[in-house]
């Protein structure tokens, strides 16, 4: 079932970030929607076997984008491998570590982007960079986040206690 609910949020996210949000001007210039799903994902499940998941994720970002191939697999690989390793060597799910994973997940992508224009271009990369959506990315992410992850929890609770009360329900009826 967390499979489901987890493929669910990943199709709903990616058609408002690729379909829905390009349509209001609010919206044209949003943070990459799929961190909010990556972070989840590595909020609920700690397994290896995950990254089998975000890469899945990355590579239907990739494939739907135009920038260049594996951009969003490497990213969303880091953000994933970071926010594991700092769950397990400070702190745990505080608030103060949603936001700061909020913060530096957006940042990741635009560093790895500023990287990316770097070795193509060289020494004129700061001319091709768009600093302001840098600014206006990490800013909507650092309150969008959190507020998105604390609304996807509270959809994952209740998915959790309907799984558990339909599997409840089908055991009763087999037994019956």
């Amino acid at each position: 079932m967390k499979a489901l609910f987890l493929i669910i949020l990943t199709f709903f996210l990616i058609i408002l970030q690729s379909t829905v949000f390009p349509y209001f001007s609010w919206f044209d210039q949003c943070f990459d929607l799929l961190i909010i799903d990556i972070l989840f994902l590595s909020l609920i499940a700690s397994r290896h076997s995950m990254i089998l998941a975000v890469v899945v994720v990355g590579c239907a970002m990739d494939s739907i984008s135009g920038v260049p191939f594996s951009y969003h697999v490497f990213s969303y690989l880091w953000i994933y491998v970071m926010v594991n390793i700092v769950r397990q060597l400070f702190f745990d799910q505080s608030v103060l570590f949603i936001l700061i994973i909020s913060f530096v997940s957006v940042i990741i992508q635009h560093v790895l982007l500023l990287f990316s224009i770097f070795i193509n271009n060289g020494h004129d990369f700061s001319l091709e960079f768009d600093f302001s959506l840098l600014i206006k990315q990490t800013f909507w992410g650092f309150f969008f986040i959190p507020l998105s992850l604390w609304i996807i929890n509270i959809f994952w609770l209740r998915w959790n206690f309907m799984a558990k009360l339909m599997h409840k329900q089908l055991t009763q009826k087999q037994k019956g």
